[in-house]
């Protein structure tokens, strides 16, 4: 299996399966079961979706580029260098490691925020998927906030909640991550103030999809936050369209729901078949 080296020294191994147009997805593909899976399928999340959409894809007749980057990044934090162009530049590392010169690539929610970046950084992409994250309209602000929230109870963490997880529920899951797994999304919201979304008009077939629900309202432990994914995709639908963008508003689906495998196979599979 080869191995790509990250802007920090750190490597992270990569996976291909499947032949045909190359798709680059940067997500682990572990099948998890037991306790766990049932800890995550209680807040929403499905366990296995990477390995499933993998699989699809590559059944589908796509040669599929995997690599757990968020769990790596759990396992390894950068607090202090995950910039927007330390994750362009670790995206394109893995894409190397693959032998992938060309590649379409699908991220969901930051990770889609990570594609964004990388289509004003390389010319090597085919096609750009954004799920659950808006090209338009993106909640950095908020995001910022959040990041920052998260990174403060971190370091002073709350007494663990008394019951049961609750799906989009935030303040119902108990807080585990480090300072250091905190700080380096604070790193990469931060590098991101500047950011002017409408410079960017990539020249290739783009896709944005959201849950239609996918709009958090944070609870008092978080400041009150709001984060909007689905909203920014109904105001600048129109705008979006006009620069060859496609969007797609999934009905009844938050943001768990809409990152699941079930739902987002059916959407990926033609569209990537049609556009690549």
């Amino acid at each position: 299996m080869p191995t790509a080296e990250l802007h920090d020294g750190s490597t992270i191994e990569v996976a291909v399966r499947g032949a045909g147009p190359t798709i680059l997805l940067p997500i682990g593909t572990s099948v998890i079961e037991g306790e766990q899976a049932e800890a995550m399928r209680a807040w929403g999340a499905d366990p296995n979706s990477g390995h499933t959409l993998a699989t699809g894809l590559a059944e589908a007749g796509f040669h599929v580029v995997t690599a757990g980057y968020e769990g790596h990044l759990d396992a390894h934090p950068k607090p202090l260098t995950l910039n927007a162009d330390a994750v362009a530049a670790d995206l394109l590392s893995i894409a190397d490691a693959a032998g992938a010169d060309r590649f379409a690539y699908y991220g969901y929610s930051w990770l889609a925020l990570a594609g964004l970046q990388l289509t004003i950084r390389t010319d090597r992409l085919t096609a750009l998927v954004m799920g659950g994250y808006p090209p338009l309209g993106g909640p950095y602000e908020a995001m910022l906030g959040v990041t920052r929230t998260a990174h403060r109870l971190a370091l002073d963490p709350p007494p663990p909640p008394t019951g049961p997880a609750v799906a989009g529920d935030w303040d119902s899951v108990p807080l585990t991550r480090t300072p250091d797994q905190t700080q380096q999304y604070v790193t990469l919201y931060e590098s991101l103030r500047d950011f002017d979304e409408r410079s960017v008009r990539p020249d290739i077939p783009c896709l944005a999809f959201a849950g239609e629900e996918d709009d958090i309202q944070y609870g008092e432990a978080w400041d009150d936050a709001y984060v909007a994914m689905a909203e920014p995709l109904r105001r600048h639908r129109e705008e979006l369209e006009s620069y060859g963008w496609e969007v797609v508003l999934i009905p009844k689906a938050d943001h768990m729901v809409a990152m699941q495998a079930a739902t987002v196979l059916p959407l990926l599979t033609p569209w990537f078949r049609s556009s690549l």
